[in-house]
This record gives C-alpha cells, sequence and structure tokens, in this order.
C-alpha cells in the first residue's frame, strides 16, 4: 500500500499523513505546512529561495544530488496488418496500389451491376403481378355467395 505525502509549500519537503500544519489564507487559499518553523516562516513572508535548509535553496545552489525520477518509457503499438474476413492481405494490399481511377471505375462498374439487378428484379415482379390478374379477368365472375350478417359486439367486456 502506498502512503499519499503531501509536499510543504514552504520548504518543499515531504509530508507524511499525521503530520504537518494547514493553513488558509484570507483569499481561501490553502497551504499545507511541514511544521511550526515553515509555518512562521511563512507568515513572516521569508523567501524560500534565501532559506538555506528548504529545498528550493538547496535545489537553486544545486546543494543536493537530487535524483530525477526517469520517466518510464511508454510501449509504442506497432502497426499490424491482418486480412479482413472475404480478402486476404495481398489483395487489399494490390487495391491499396491501384490508381484512384480504377478503383473510382470498378465502384461505378459495381453500381451499375447492382442497379441493372435491381431494375430486372423490379420488372419480374410486375409480370407476375400482372399474370395472375388477367388470368382473373378471363374467368366468368362466379356468384358470390352471401354472407350472414355478423352479430352485434357486446360493451360488456371494455371494463367502463
Amino acid at each position: 500500500m502506498a502512503i499519499k505525502t503531501e509536499t510543504c509549500a514552504f520548504s518543499g519537503l515531504k509530508i507524511y499523513p499525521g503530520h504537518g500544519v494547514r493553513y488558509v489564507r484570507v483569499d481561501s487559499k490553502l497551504f499545507i505546512l511541514l511544521n511550526g518553523k515553515s509555518l512562521s516562516a511563512f507568515k513572516f513572508k521569508r523567501n524560500p529561495r534565501k532559506i538555506q535548509w528548504t529545498l528550493f535553496y538547496r535545489r537553486l545552489r544545486k546543494k543536493t544530488g537530487v535524483e530525477e525520477t526517469q520517466k518510464s518509457k511508454t510501449r509504442r503499438s506497432t502497426k499490424f496488418q491482418r486480412a479482413i474476413v472475404g480478402a486476404t492481405l495481398e489483395t487489399i494490399n494490390k487495391k491499396r496500389t491501384e490508381p484512384e481511377q480504377t478503383r473510382q471505375a470498378a465502384r461505378e462498374a459495381a453500381l451499375r451491376e447492382v442497379k441493372e439487378r435491381n431494375r430486372k428484379a423490379q420488372a419480374e415482379k410486375k409480370k407476375a403481378k400482372e399474370a395472375p390478374a388477367q388470368k382473373e379477368k378471363s374467368k366468368a365472375p362466379a356468384a358470390s355467395k352471401s354472407k350472414a350478417p355478423a352479430a352485434p359486439k357486446s360493451k360488456a367486456g371494455k371494463g367502463r
């Protein structure tokens, strides 16, 4: 389990849980200070860059060998191309390398073919609809059976 540490607003040192003072200024800005020594220097408006025991002073004058934590290198995902269902990688690369005009022409040809198929299907549907209608017209009209009148519906089941 990692311990959550704060940094002192004056000295820059670590403040461990259960330690430190929280100081709220009139403009409602919060400062977390390590101890009374830091608090009093902060209240006196002392410059932490001029006070020798602060971390800011030591960094400014390169007093301590401050270990700079090295950023962990993020792994870059390598691009890997896989074949799509129904198309192999070779066909995909072949299509990618061919010029735009040939792809456009192939697209238009495929579109024309689909439209032509749809037109044929529409024509067949029309013929199929017209054929039974002509057969019915050619037959002599038969005497229609008379239906008995339906019984009136009751309103009892509506729940009013």
